[in-house]
């Protein structure tokens, strides 16, 4: 693998980001009304990215999309660097898993092989942002103590949201990888 990235790379990893910048803006998505919580898309992009091109294209479109929003978004930073932690092990373990294995990212290509290291990054995401959500993002935006926020948020709804929204973010981008072909972009 090059240690530079090529023009065509760094053009669809704005494209990307920008993407998710949009998405981001516009919110596209369902937010809980009892808890404020957002299962969106915009993390989607960061993992088109990976499937595309792997761990480094991914790391640099998700932190040019969560700069973007920091300096756009409605709820700037917090939401951003909420966002950018919570999908940070989705990528990372997919792509530890295949160095480990030793494999290319076409390994990927057949879904199954996604149950295993999804799984483990769902639960490294859910061990993240649980204490992130009650010491973090919780009494910044809300003002609400982490105790108190502990009693209006079940830990369980926070997993819920979390699991469901890594879901969304691997399988949609993968839908669109392999399924619609955007891998043809890739060389």
């Amino acid at each position: 693998m090059s240690k530079k990235f090529s023009v065509r790379q760094l053009t669809i990893a704005a494209g990307l980001s920008a993407f998710s910048a949009v998405v981001q803006l516009i919110h596209i998505g369902y937010q809980s009304p009892q808890f404020g919580m957002w299962i969106d898309i915009v993390a989607v992009s960061w993992m088109i990215a990976f499937f595309l091109f792997g761990f480094r294209m991914s790391a640099l479109v998700s932190l040019v999309g969560a700069l973007v929003i920091t300096l756009f978004a409605p709820d700037t930073w917090l939401g951003a660097s909420m966002k950018w932690a919570a999908t940070f092990p989705m990528w990372l373990i997919l792509g530890l898993w295949i160095i480990v294995l030793k494999k290319s990212f076409s390994y990927y290509r057949k879904p199954h092989n996604l149950i295993a290291p999804v799984i483990i990054a769902l639960v490294i995401r859910c061990f993240l942002v649980i204490p992130l959500n009650y010491y973090y993002a919780i009494p910044i935006w809300t003002g609400l103590t982490s105790a108190k926020a502990m009693v209006i948020i079940p830990w369980y709804i926070i997993v819920i949201f979390n699991s469901v929204q890594g879901i969304i973010d691997v399988v949609v981008a993968w839908i669109l990888v392999f399924k619609f072909k955007l891998d043809r972009f890739r060389r």
